[in-house]
């Protein structure tokens, strides 16, 4: 089965109503012979709540797999595709994987369906995440409830730790009528023998009081501010107090914000990447269920972990701020409440005027939404691709009955953003919220990519044309066409349609993924001639629903009438550039304790100068497999020395560090560049190269060092690899990051196989997508192992794949023996241009 087959299947089950329960779900599950209650697998935490429940999910997920265990997470919506709902250790469910379980699955939902008893979307999806986290074994893995709790999908597993954050009025032609009844269904997801813990208030608290023992809780553990009141409270009536106090320190920049935990003898204080006061509480909560869980897997959770966990957990679609001239934020609040809180968070920044863009599902309460957002604000409203979207003239008509008196509506998010881009000034602040679909499609426009692919045989056309989900019809129609310029994008339905019918007209070629719904993302194949693509990107100029944008990145990708920006960058930049290698360190695998001694380091960086290298890349701390960390200050007496001695040097000195400590010294300390194997993963390590302005290399990597028994999987490793370094510089972005600072490097080596970093060398063009220089770092590694030589000792091998890598696109190679390296890429690079070639 194909993913797309998948995929189709699975968003069918969306026609079929809600009907609580978790029975089907666990026969479900019995089907493709899972048991999660029983046997040695994974242990679960359940997160349920009105608002808040997936912002505390990922920080639970964070400070867990910080604490160094294996964690699944499961989330909804998704917002580009389907495969974000079910994530192991931060990466998404392989598409292959989707494949496989609906395979598996579908004879029995079949048959329930025949007998009139079909699943649900999200029934079904959820099983799947439970499926997936089972067979992957991971150690724990966190699940976002639904709606509900006493009969929602997820409450198939039996957690060791689960949490209600919140209780409003929601859904209640299934929850209740009142408060008390939804947090009354809400608080089923207790464990059994553990206490529940809450961030509820008020009458909610009293009913999760009430009935947490009585379905098996051993009790409950409140969350609050530490001037919280109010019925329900812990302590005295004179002195009520929560048993776990949070405080919101405010915005530290545009994008973090500090908060604090104290409960009983231990304490927190992070700078989460999650803005907003109600993000404390989420942070309160996160802290309790980690450590809760910690203790039944017995493993310490400690501060550390905490802290670091809180401030790596970034939340897309959540207060997500894309951009500082106008402020542009990113928020999928879809209730009054959820409104409420975004318009508290926004009014912290200054700013002029307000634009905002709203879209709606259906049976929300639209009008107490609009009286929560900003007043004043001009208001443009559309409609994602979804058939629960309000009308847009209906909601349109909804913010002029409360008050609203520039309100406008438009067919689609991406018209709305649009337009609403065009009308903001530098210092207003532009909203996006209402909906996660809306999100969702709104984001569409900083993260899709343009991946150009080499088609070079029938062969090559028809692994482009499979891996983007195309039909075998439509592979057989376009496999002996796709020549010339081919890029892979993803995109809307409507625009595949749209770009499909105006690319064969113009005699070029379009495939479009098999999907047959909206509820993804779609993948789309273009092939034709520079001439055939400029004549499209005009065509789509001035275009709805995002697609004049679209031919602007197809202008860009393709320089029609579009320069690459000029880079300040302190190494050639019309050749390849040769890095050489410094390892300060004992345990290196190439070179560990040759260069430990300062004057060894100075005379090794000198003759690599001598012999061609045009940077020198200095490390201290070994990452490779099976490493052992060195602390900070080991790290930091190792490297600042040696780069200190290195500020005379001819050429720039870069430092291989994943820490910000680290980076911010050897910055003062006269380094040029940061070459970070987290890829800027870290917040700090964000803010250090935004601020410090020096280039960075941002690498893609698991996990750094590499621990040898981790396995990963890739559909395509190639694809995977660009988006998600796209991600990791996006991240960068909007944390200030200059895009023109930033390199890219694969990661060769880091989760990848022998056999997955030759498909990275024979497709490097493709990083052409990111729009970045490129770093290819493989010298003396394991993947020569398929070439007959050693991993640590391959000086052939290594030689070989330079020259490939410069003729592939790499503009720098990271190597330890410079002089045969620099012959190899002057080769490489004269062969391209031998007239206009110096080394």
């Amino acid at each position: 089965m194909h993913y797309h087959e998948a995929a189709n299947f699975l968003f069918d089950l969306r026609r079929f109503g809600v009907d609580p329960g978790v029975e089907s779900v666990q026969e479900l599950l019995a089907a493709v012979d899972v048991s999660p209650n029983e046997g040695d697998g994974p242990a679960y935490v359940q997160v349920a709540g009105t608002n808040g429940k997936g912002s505390t999910a990922r920080m639970v997920e964070s400070a867990l797999r910080e604490a160094g265990l294996s964690v699944g997470l499961y989330t909804s919506p998704h917002l580009e595709t389907m495969t974000e709902r079910v994530r192991i250790d931060g990466r998404e469910m392989p598409r292959s994987a989707v494949a496989e379980f609906v395979e598996e699955a579908k004879p029995w939902l079949v048959d329930r369906a025949a007998e009139g008893a079909p699943l649900t979307f999200f029934e079904v999806v959820t099983a799947m995440g439970i499926w997936q986290f089972e067979r992957a074994d991971v150690d724990v893995a966190v699940l976002e409830v639904g709606m509900g709790g006493e009969l929602d999908a997820t409450s198939a597993v039996g957690p060791i730790a689960s949490a209600v954050t919140n209780v409003s009025l929601e859904h209640t032609g299934v929850l209740g009528d009142t408060v008390e009844e939804i947090a009354e269904t809400k608080v089923h997801v207790a464990p059994a023998g553990r206490p529940l813990v809450t961030g509820t208030e008020g009458a909610a608290l009293s009913t999760v009081r009430e009935v947490a023992t009585d379905v098996g809780a051993s009790g409950v553990i409140t969350v609050g501010e530490d001037d919280w009141q109010g019925e329900g409270a812990t302590g005295s009536d004179e002195e009520p107090h929560p048993d776990v106090t949070v405080s919101y320190g405010g915005r530290v920049t545009h994008q973090q914000a500090a908060v604090s935990v104290a409960g009983g003898d231990w304490s927190v204080d992070a700078e989460i990447p999650l803005l907003g006061e109600h993000q404390a509480m989420n942070a309160g909560i996160a802290c309790v269920l980690a450590q809760q869980a910690g203790d039944e897997l017995g493993v310490d959770v400690d501060r550390t972990a905490l802290e670091r966990g809180l401030a790596r957990a970034d939340w897309p679609g959540r207060f997500e701020v894309m951009g500082q001239s106008p402020l542009t934020v990113l928020d999928g609040a879809h209730n009054p409440e959820a409104c409420e809180t975004v318009t508290e968070t926004l009014s912290t920044f200054d700013y002029d005027d307000c634009h905002l863009v709203v879209a709606a599902m259906h049976d929300k309460d639209t009008a107490e939404m609009a009286v929560a957002l900003p007043d004043g604000a001009k208001v443009t409203t559309c409609a994602p691709a979804t058939d629960r979207a309000q009308d847009p003239e209906v909601l349109a008509k909804t913010f002029e009955v409360q008050g609203y008196e520039t309100v406008r509506s438009t067919g689609s998010v991406a018209n709305a953003l649009s337009m609403a881009r065009d009308d903001a000034g530098e210092d207003d602040a532009l909203l996006v919220t209402g909906s996660l679909y809306a999100v969702a499609e709104a984001r569409a426009t900083w993260t899709r990519l343009q991946v150009p692919k080499r088609v070079d045989s029938i062969d090559e056309a028809e692994t482009v044309l499979r891996d983007a989900q195309v039909s075998e019809p439509g592979i057989w129609r376009m496999r002996g066409k796709a020549d010339h310029r081919v890029l892979h994008t993803r995109v809307q339905q409507r625009q595949a349609e749209y770009l499909k019918q105006e690319m064969l007209s113009l005699d070029g070629e379009c495939s479009a993924s098999a999907l047959r719904s909206g509820g993804e993302l779609h993948d789309v194949v273009l092939s034709g001639t520079m001439a055939q693509f400029k004549r499209l990107a005009e065509k789509l100029q001035g275009q709805p629903w995002g697609l004049s944008e679209l031919g602007r990145e197809l202008r860009e990708q393709l320089g029609i009438q579009h320069s690459p920006p000029a880079r300040d960058l302190p190494w050639p930049q019309d050749r390849t550039a040769v890095m050489g290698v410094l390892n300060v360190t004992p345990d290196s695998f190439h070179d560990g304790g040759e260069y430990e001694r300062i004057e060894d380091a100075v005379e090794q960086a000198e003759a690599m100068v001598a012999a061609g290298a045009d940077l020198i890349d200095v490390g201290g701390e070994s990452t490779r497999p099976g490493a052992t960390p060195v602390e900070i200050e080991e790290e930091l007496d190792r490297v600042v020395p040696v780069v200190e001695r290195l500020d005379d040097l001819d050429v720039p000195v870069s430092v291989d560090t994943r820490r910000p400590e680290v980076a911010r010294a050897v910055v003062d300390a006269g380094a040029d560049v940061l070459n970070d194997v987290e890829g800027l993963q870290d917040p700090a390590m964000r803010r250090v190269a935004a601020e410090t302005g020096v280039p960075v290399v941002l690498m893609h990597s698991i996990e750094a060092p590499v621990d040898p028994d981790t396995e990963v999987h890739y559909d395509d490793v190639v694809e995977e690899t660009i988006r998600e370094l796209h991600e990791r510089l996006l991240a960068a972005e909007k944390a200030g990051v200059d895009r023109e600072q930033v390199v890219i490097d694969p990661g060769i080596g880091f989760g990848k196989t022998a056999r997955e970093s030759f498909a990275l060398l024979d497709r490097l063009g493709e990083f052409e997508a990111l729009g970045c220089p490129l770093l290819f770092g493989h010298s003396h590694k394991s993947m020569f192992e398929l070439t007959g030589e050693q991993a640590g000792d391959a000086p052939h091998s290594t030689v070989a794949a330079s020259a490939l890598a410069a003729r592939n696109g790499a503009d720098i190679v990271r190597v330890h023996d410079v002089a045969e390296n620099v012959a190899a890429v002057n080769v490489a690079d004269a062969a391209e241009d031998p007239e206009g070639f110096e080394p």
